[in-house]
């Protein structure tokens, strides 16, 4: 009893220590005009823009001093390696105007790659609290010296190590342990703090401690486990979840960054399960479409790599981009033959209404990697102020999707696409150690778009807009890879994309605020096919379904519609387009073996047709997996409207075939049952244009359908019932799509 109670009240406790301290975050009373906050950035960087935002957020921006801001960086390549002395001399000589202000509190962060979580009030507290003079975070591993490891103070309980990306203290110990010794800028900064800290004489005389549990600073690398990002009511904030804490500064050292931009989309206010994306409104425009000439220029790069279905559709939707042609420049890179047609078709048709216009063709034989070079040589040619970089398989279906990308301001921002019904996607939330896909915490639910906003990832592809800022910079300009220097490298050009800009601390943003479009699947398009997209029902089926299903298919379903009856328990149904008949037609005539109309059928298992037609089964055009799905998505709701109580999923069908009627071939059909339970029968050409005569004769009714429409759906019964006739063509050639259905 006394045990269990005991673990009820320690619980209890430490509830209260984190609501507390969270509370304190929130609404922390100290008075902190006195004190001092000071950073080094020498460029405005994306993560120099979210550190000060969070300043902002938590309201002390008057206490911060930006310490070399618009100078050259002097201290070294801190990516790869020790430096950062730089930090320290910047710092040195800022402190010089506070050397008797014994009283003076100075805070101390890196920029890039540190965020707040908390007001300024609430971190002199938790200082005040620990009794130091100097308070260093802390971290899990010794760098840059491990051989310094043995040499620390030892700990009962939480991180050991010095990390000199924050700290805070008094003015003058500070500016006393900054003058024990020179340093020079490219020299490392922590190993210079981790000296001081480990000289036992110095660290007495200025108290100085480490922040051992992340009470004040969270550093994650190599602790990424230790946290979680929680929310109060609507409002994110970090808990350490190994030593119940709330830090209020977080920083992403090491090889961390990528967990902290994760973390950064939510912290700070950035988002809000009640408001949703608050960052997202930072540095946002909005365009007034009434005066079209003061819109940014923008280059748009098209680049179709790969066999991809559906492209005269993703070509529509890069023309009806509401963005004023006036202002856009086009460049188009096809490296696929079968394509040409369509890729020149757009750019004789339209190039001119752009401002400039070039097209690298497929007999050209550019690479990618140099068309894409090419690509943003353009752009900087041009002056423009931004590139959109579009790949073939990236439908824009939002005709605004530029103009908000560019309203966005952001270094690189992609729209959301996803392969609809799936959750593939164009960005990756988190990337494992090796630079391959990981799934990040919220993934899906920013696919699925439970949770809307701007998300800085570490790796968009396919379609994405670049600020041309980023291009003039050599230091951050994107890089695909260089088949120059080695031909044979197997160069994944997304990868090294992203993988760039990572590495030059550039951020690239997806955004689902609003829906932009979706993507194609290309895994199982064969170009070798006559009319390859016919065959993308399963794969692509939205884009299948816009393309070849009738525009008044779903009107079938209005109840307060009836039916079109012909005959009685006869059906008609819009069903597919003319472009659907006429492909199909082309499909079956490209094959060519037609049946020759005899009873002896090896096709079949038994080799014997008692009604023998001249036709084509879809199984020899490779058809009748997709035929069989056609069936099921699409005739058997229309089934189950009109004959009531009947129901079979997926429907059956042994017999999906092509008929050709020609008056020297075979003009008509004798009068039969057919093997079904229903039947369905799909005129593929017109009556009285392509064909003269024809139609089915219901005999038990003395009804005729004669006045067929191409893509329309006679649906009868195939037993005892729907005795019935083809009637005689006279002239032409008519082709219908007969399905006998559970046989």
């Amino acid at each position: 009893m006394y045990g269990s109670k005991g673990t009820t009240i320690g619980c209890w406790l430490v509830w209260c220590y984190v609501f507390l301290t969270y509370h304190v975050v929130s609404e922390a009373p100290a008075d902190t005009s006195d004190v001092l906050v000071f950073t080094v950035a020498s460029n405005e960087t994306d993560g120099f823009r979210r550190y000060l935002r969070s300043v902002e957020v938590y309201g002390f921006r008057e206490n911060l001093k930006i310490l070399g801001l618009g100078k050259s960086w002097k201290g070294g390549n801190v990516f790869y390696g020790p430096g950062g002395g730089y930090k320290i001399n910047l710092l040195r000589k800022a402190l010089e105007d506070y050397r008797n202000d014994e009283n003076r509190i100075v805070l101390f962060t890196d920029s890039y790659d540190v965020i707040f979580l908390g007001g300024l009030s609430a971190i002199v507290e938790r200082f005040l609290e620990t009794g130091a003079r100097v308070l260093f975070s802390a971290e899990r591993y010794c760098w840059p010296d491990k051989s310094l490891a043995s040499h620390y103070p030892p700990v009962s309980r939480g991180k050991r190590y010095l990390n000199s990306g924050s700290f805070l203290g008094y003015a003058t110990d500070l500016l006393a342990i900054l003058n024990t010794a020179p340093i020079e800028d490219k020299a490392d900064d922590q190993l210079f703090y981790t000296t001081v800290y480990l000289n036992d004489e110095l660290r007495a005389r200025h108290r100085i401690k480490l922040d051992h549990k992340s009470e004040i600073f969270q550093n994650l690398f190599g602790a990424v486990a230790d946290v979680e990002l929680r929310f109060k009511g609507e409002e994110a904030y970090l808990q350490n979840i190994v030593y119940n804490t709330v830090p209020l500064v977080l920083h992403g050292n090491g090889h961390s960054k990528l967990v902290l931009n994760s973390l950064g989309n939510y912290l700070a206010r950035a988002w809000t399960s009640d408001e949703g994306c608050l960052a997202c409104w930072d540095r946002t425009v909005e365009l007034d479409k009434t005066k079209p000439e003061a819109h940014p220029v923008i280059l748009i790069a098209v680049f179709v790599e790969r066999p991809t279905p559906f492209l005269e559709e993703f070509f529509d939707a890069i023309y009806r981009q509401s963005y004023p042609k006036s202002r856009l420049h086009l460049f188009i890179h096809n490296a696929v033959p079968y394509h040409e047609s369509v890729v020149s078709g757009f750019y004789e048709k339209f190039s001119r209404e752009y401002v400039s216009a070039e097209h690298i063709s497929a007999d050209q034989a550019a690479d990618e990697v140099h068309a894409r070079k090419l690509a943003m040589k353009h752009c900087l040619f041009h002056k423009c102020s931004g590139y959109f970089s579009v790949d073939s398989i990236a439908h824009l279906d939002n005709e605004h999707a530029l103009k908000l990308l560019v309203e966005q301001q952001r270094g690189i921002v992609a729209p959301l696409l996803i392969r609809p019904y799936k959750a593939w996607s164009n960005f990756w939330g988190a990337i494992t150690d090796d630079g391959f896909y990981a799934r990040s915490f919220d993934y899906m639910e920013i696919v699925r778009n439970q949770r809307r906003g701007l998300w800085n990832v570490p790796f968009v592809s396919n379609c994405y807009l670049i600020n041309a800022t980023i291009l003039n910079d050599e230091s951050t300009r994107p890089f695909y890879g260089d088949p120059d220097e080695n031909p044979d490298a197997d160069t994944d050009t997304e990868m090294t994309f992203a993988e760039r800009n990572r590495r030059a601390g550039v951020f690239m943003y997806v955004s689902n605020r609003l829906d932009f479009g979706h993507l194609v699947n290309l895994d199982t398009y064969d170009v070798q096919l006559t009319h390859p997209d016919m065959y993308q029902i399963m794969d692509n089926k939205l884009d299948w379904e816009k393309r070849y299903i009738h525009a008044k298919y779903s009107e079938s379903f209005d109840p307060d519609k009836k039916p079109i009856q012909p005959c009685t328990d006869v059906y008609w149904f819009p069903i597919v387009t003319r472009r659907f008949t006429k492909e199909l037609i082309g499909i079956v005539e490209n094959f060519g073996q037609w049946s020759d109309g005899s009873n002896h059928d090896p096709r079949l298992s038994g080799g014997y047709e008692n009604v023998p037609t001249r036709d084509i089964h879809m199984n020899q055009i490779q058809y009748e997996p997709q035929w069989l799905y056609f069936l099921k998505e699409y005739v058997r709701p229309l089934q189950e409207l009109v004959f009531t109580g009947y129901y079979h999923d997926p429907p059956r069908s042994l017999m999906n075939f092509v008929v050709r009627y020609r008056p020297d071939e075979q003009p008509s059909l004798r009068p039969h049952h057919d093997s079904s339970t229903y039947t369905i029968n799909i005129a593929l050409n017109q009556a009285g244009v392509d064909y003269e005569g024809g139609g089915c004769r219901f005999i038990r009714y003395n009804c005729s359908v004669t006045d067929t429409k191409p893509g329309w759906m006679l649906m009868h019964p195939g037993r005892l019932t729907h005795y019935h006739e083809g009637l005689r063509v006279t002239g032409g050639t008519r082709y219908i799509m007969i399905s006998f259905v559970d046989p």
